[in-house]
C-alpha cells in the first residue's frame, strides 16, 4: 500500500538485545497504531508490541534507521535501503498525524451533549470529518514535498560548484536518491488529493440524494394532510345528511331507547360508541353506524329490507354465528368422528448459526443463476405443499358455513377463511423448501376432521402446484397456484396466481377468489417483516353474491390498524347485507346491516353510504402460537405436525425429503450437501427430459412432456384457464399401498 493509505506492512529489522541484534520483523501501521510480528502467519493470533503514534516522536538517525520512542518504549528499527526508509517514515509521520487530529476530535466530542443528538449528528459529522483528514494529508505532504525540495536543490547547487570528477559519481548518486524520494512523496500526495477527491464526489451525490429524499417525503406529507383535511370535510359532512339516533324524551319511550328516526335530529350519547369504516378506494365509499337491536326487534317491519331475515335473527336464532365463538366444532356437529390423534407440540429448536453473505457470493461467481445453491440458512424446514396446506388451519369455518341457510351468510364465512389462512405468515419471513417436480403431499385427517388434502409439484418452470381437499362434512377446495416474484431493491413482492374453487355440496354454492400481493420488506437490511395488500373478489356463482375484500397497506402515515381489512357482501341485485371488518392476523368480524342510506357526495365528487349495523360477530380469532414457537421457526401447531413423520405415505413425500428433515434436526451443514444433490438430481432428469423433446421433435412426434401423477390439465369451466385438477387413484393407491407409478425423486 502506498504511503498515504489508511494501512501499511512490510519487512523492517528491529533492535531486540546485544546477543542477537537486529532481528526481521513484520510492521502493521493501522489506525495510528505500529504493531510488529515475528512473521506474517502471526497476525491472526499473537501480536509481539504495538506502539501508539499519536503520542510518540518519531527520528532518524542516518539513511537508514528509524527511531521510535511513546514515553519509557523505545523502537530502534531499520530499513533495507535510505528509500525504504522513507516511505515508512512518510507513512508514519501520515499515521501521527491522523492519530492526533482523532484524538482532538474525540476529546471535542466528549461534551454535555446528550447520546441521542451524538448519534443524530454521526452520520453528517463521519464525512465530514473524513474530508478534513483528507486535506491535512495534503498538508503534510505539502510540508514533506517542500522539505525533499529544498534538499534536492542543495544538491543541485553542490553539483553545480564541483571541480573534482572524483566526487561527481558520489554527489550525481546523491541527487538520484533525493529525486527518488520526491517522487514517492509526490506519488502520496497525488494518491491522497484522488481519494480527496473521490470522497468528495461519492459523498457530494449522496448528500444530493437525501435532500432529494426529504423534498419528496416534505410533499407526500403534504399531499396527506391534505387528504386527511378533505376526508374530515367528507365525513361530516356523510354524518350530516346519515339518519341520527335521536335523544331520549319524556313523551316518547321507543325512541329513548334508540329509535332511528328518517329526519335529521340531534344525536344521542350512543354515538360516543358509533363505528366508521374508512371506504375502499375502488368501491362505493361507506360509513357504518353501530344501531340499538332492542328497537330492532320492535320495528322490523320498520327496516330497510337489506338483509335477507329479520332482524332478531341476529341475536336470538342464528345459531350458526354463536357456533363461531365455540372453540370446537367436534362439540355440536363432530360427534361422528374418532377422537384426535395425539401428535407432537414441538420440534428441535431453531441452531443459532450465523451467515456469511460473502461465502454465499464469491461461491456465485460465473455460475448461471439457476444453478446458484441458496443455503438452508434461508429456509424453514417446510416445503411449498405443506406451507399451501396450512391454508386449512381454520377450516372450521367452511364446516359452519356448510350450516348456513343463507348465500350471503355463508358468504360471510367464506371471506373469514381467505382471509384467515394470511395469519400464519405475520412472522415467518423465512422461505420454504422448493418442492422437487412430482413432489407430493398429503393431510389425511379424514377420522379426526372430517377432511383429506393431496398437493403435488405439477410443473417446475415456472413452479405451479396442485391441492386438492375433501370434506365429509359437505365442501370440497381445489386451487392451482404459480408463484411470480419481482425483486424492487428493498423489499420482494410475491404474487400468487390462480383461481381457489370451493364448492358446497348441498347447496351446490360454487365460491371463486384469488389470492393478494405479500411482500417482504427490507431485504438488504433490517429487520424482515412481511405485509398483505390488494384486493380480494369472491364471487358465488351460482347465487351471484359478491364480497369485496380490502387488505390496506401499511403507512407511515396512516391512523389506522396496521395489516386492517374491510369489505362488502352483497347480493346478486348489488344490495349490502353484510360488512366485514378486522385484521389478516387477528380476528375478522362480521356486522349485519339493518338499513342504508346515501349521505352527502364528498369533496371528492363520491356519494358515501351509510350502513346501519346490528353489533359486530367474531366469525374467527386467530389461535395463539405455541410455547417457545420464536424457537421452532413460529410455527403454529399445525405447522408443527405437517412434517411429523408418517407410515403409509408416498415415498415421493414432503416428509421424505432427507435435507428438509436434515434441517428440522439442526444438521444444516449435511442439509446443505443433500439439498444440492438433489436440485443436481433434478436438472439431470430436466436435461434428459429435454433431450428426449429433441429426438421426438426431430423424428416428427409429439412430446408431451411431463403428465402429473394424481392430477390431470383441464379447461376451468369458469375461468376459461387451464388448470390442474384431481383425478382419482392416490387414495386408493394408498390403501393398497400400491405406489409402483412414483417417480425416484429423493
Amino acid at each position: 500500500a502506498p504511503p498515504g493509505s489508511d494501512t501499511y506492512k512490510g519487512w523492517l529489522f528491529k533492535w531486540t538485545n546485544y546477543l542477537k541484534g537486529y532481528q526481521r520483523r513484520w510492521f502493521v501501521l493501522s489506525n495510528g497504531l505500529l504493531s510488529y510480528y515475528r512473521t506474517q502467519a502471526e497476525m491472526a493470533h499473537t501480536c509481539r508490541g504495538t506502539i501508539n503514534l499519536s503520542t510518540a516522536h518519531i527520528d532518524t538517525e542516518d539513511s537508514c534507521n528509524i527511531v521510535l520512542s511513546n514515553g519509557g518504549r523505545t523502537y530502534h528499527l531499520k530499513a533495507n535501503s535510505e528509500v525504504e526508509r522513507q516511505r515508512w517514515v512518510t507513512a508514519l509521520e501520515l499515521a501521527k498525524a491522523k492519530a492526533i487530529r482523532m484524538r482532538n476530535n474525540q476529546s471535542d466530542d466528549s461534551g454535555d451533549e446528550e447520546p441521542a443528538s451524538q448519534s443524530d449528528k454521526s452520520e453528517l459529522h463521519g464525512p465530514l470529518k473524513t474530508l478534513s483528514s483528507k486535506l491535512e494529508d495534503l498538508s503534510t505532504c505539502n510540508e514533506l514535498i517542500a522539505k525533499h525540495g529544498a534538499a534536492l536543490q542543495r544538491s543541485l547547487s553542490e553539483l553545480e560548484n564541483l571541480r573534482l570528477p572524483a566526487d561527481s559519481g558520489e554527489k550525481i548518486k546523491a541527487v538520484n536518491e533525493r529525486a527518488t524520494l520526491f517522487r514517492i512523496t509526490s506519488n502520496a500526495m497525488i494518491n491522497a488529493c484522488r481519494d480527496f477527491l473521490d470522497l468528495a464526489e461519492s459523498h457530494s451525490r449522496k448528500w444530493q440524494r437525501l435532500l432529494q429524499h426529504e423534498r419528496e417525503q416534505r410533499i407526500r406529507l403534504e399531499e396527506t394532510i391534505e387528504q386527511l383535511a378533505k376526508q374530515h370535510n367528507s365525513l361530516e359532512r356523510a354524518c350530516r345528511g346519515a339518519p341520527g339516533l335521536a335523544t331520549g324524551t319524556a313523551s316518547s319511550s321507543s325512541t329513548a331507547k334508540g329509535g332511528v328516526q328518517s329526519a335529521k335530529g340531534e344525536a344521542s350519547d350512543e354515538d360516543e360508541e358509533t363505528e366508521y369504516f374508512d371506504a375502499m378506494e375502488d368501491a362505493p365509499a361507506f360509513i357504518t353506524v353501530t344501531a340499538d337491536p332492542k328497537h330492532h326487534r320492535r320495528s322490523g317491519s320498520n327496516l330497510s329490507g337489506a338483509s335477507e331475515g329479520h332482524p332478531e335473527d341476529w341475536t336470538l336464532e342464528d345459531s350458526v354465528f354463536e357456533s363461531s365463538n365455540q372453540s370446537s366444532y367436534n362439540e355440536s356437529t363432530g360427534k361422528d368422528l374418532l377422537p384426535r390423534k395425539r401428535r407432537r407440540t414441538r420440534i428441535p429448536d431453531k441452531p443459532n448459526y450465523s451467515l456469511n453473505l460473502w461465502s454465499i457470493m464469491k461461491n456465485c461467481i460465473g455460475k448461471e443463476l439457476s444453478k446458484i445453491p441458496m443455503p438452508v440458512n434461508f429456509n424453514e424446514p417446510l416445503s411449498m405443499l405443506q406451507r399451501l396446506t396450512e391454508d386449512l388451519e381454520y377450516h372450521e369455518l367452511l364446516d359452519k358455513a356448510v350450516k348456513c341457510e343463507s348465500s350471503t351468510e355463508q358468504m360471510c364465512f367464506v371471506a373469514a377463511f381467505s382471509v384467515s389462512s394470511y395469519s400464519t405468515t405475520v412472522h415467518r419471513t423465512a422461505k420454504p423448501f422448493n418442492p422437487l417436480l412430482g413432489e407430493t403431499y398429503e393431510l389425511d385427517r379424514l377420522d379426526e376432521l372430517g377432511f383429506r388434502s393431496l398437493c403435488e409439484q405439477v410443473s417446475h418452470h415456472p413452479p405451479a402446484a396442485a391441492h386438492h381437499v375433501y370434506s365429509r362434512r359437505g365442501w370440497t377446495l381445489w386451487q392451482e397456484i404459480t408463484i411470480a416474484s419481482k425483486f424492487r431493491g428493498k423489499y420482494l413482492s410475491i404474487m400468487p396466481l390462480g383461481v381457489i374453487h370451493l364448492e358446497f355440496h348441498s347447496s351446490g354454492n360454487h365460491y371463486v377468489w384469488r389470492k393478494v400481493t405479500s411482500t417482504v420488506h427490507n431485504i438488504i437490511v433490517g429487520k424482515l417483516w412481511i405485509d398483505q395488500s390488494g384486493e380480494i373478489e369472491i364471487v358465488n356463482h351460482k347465487s351471484k353474491d359478491k364480497c369485496q375484500l380490502k387488505f390496506t397497506p401499511y403507512s407511515y402515515f396512516s391512523r389506522d390498524v396496521p395489516r386492517k381489512v374491510t369489505g362488502v357482501v352483497s347480493d346478486a341485485d348489488g344490495k349490502a347485507h353484510y360488512v366485514m371488518s378486522g385484521t389478516w392476523d387477528e380476528r375478522m368480524e362480521c356486522s349485519k346491516i339493518v338499513h342504508s342510506s346515501h349521505g352527502s357526495t364528498s369533496t371528492e365528487g363520491k356519494q358515501k353510504t351509510v350502513y346501519q349495523t346490528l353489533s359486530p360477530k367474531v366469525l374467527w380469532r386467530k389461535y395463539p402460537l405455541p410455547e417457545n414457537a420464536e424457537n421452532m421457526y413460529f410455527f403454529s401447531e399445525l405447522a408443527l405436525t405437517l412434517n411429523e413423520p408418517e407410515e403409509r405415505v408416498a415415498p415421493t413425500d414432503s416428509r421424505l425429503r432427507p435435507d428438509q428433515r436434515l434441517m428440522e434436526s439442526g444438521r444444516w451443514d449435511e442439509a446443505n450437501v443433500e439439498k444440492q444433490r438433489l436440485e443436481e438430481k433434478q436438472r439431470a432428469v430436466r436435461r434428459r427430459r429435454e433431450a428426449e423433446a429433441v429426438e421426438a421433435l426431430e423424428e416428427g412426434k409429439d412430446y408431451e412432456g411431463y403428465i402429473p401423477l394424481w392430477f390431470e390439465r383441464k379447461v376451468d369451466a369458469i375461468t376459461g384457464e387451464l388448470i390442474c385438477v384431481y383425478k382419482g387413484g392416490y387414495w386408493e393407491a394408498k390403501d393398497k399401498q400400491d405406489w409402483s407409478v412414483c417417480p425416484d425423486i429423493f
